[in-house]
């Protein structure tokens, strides 16, 4: 999926134990990901390694937006993506 406003990439997929949203923005990737065993914290990754944890969705998010230049809130979120992190 594309958010034509920001120009990012958006992908989400499940692994085995893994829920994994990945943003691109021109040759950089950032993904959040959480494990399915129950709650945990958001992990939030670029190419580099781990940047951050976070409890809550929409500030792994905002952080993930912002390590892409992007404004925090303005990544579509595909709909299966939408419950991570609660």
């Amino acid at each position: 999926m594309n958010d034509t406003e920001t120009d990012v990439d958006t992908e989400y997929r499940e692994t085995e134990d893994k829920r994994v949203l990945e943003l691109r923005r021109d040759s950089t990737r950032v993904t959040v990901s959480v494990t399915k065993k129950g709650y945990g914290m958001l992990i939030v990754a670029d190419e580099t390694g781990e940047l951050e944890r976070y409890y809550g969705f929409d500030m792994a998010l905002d952080h993930a937006a912002e390590a892409l230049g992007v404004p925090p809130g303005e990544v579509d979120v595909p709909e299966a993506a939408r419950d991570m992190g609660m």
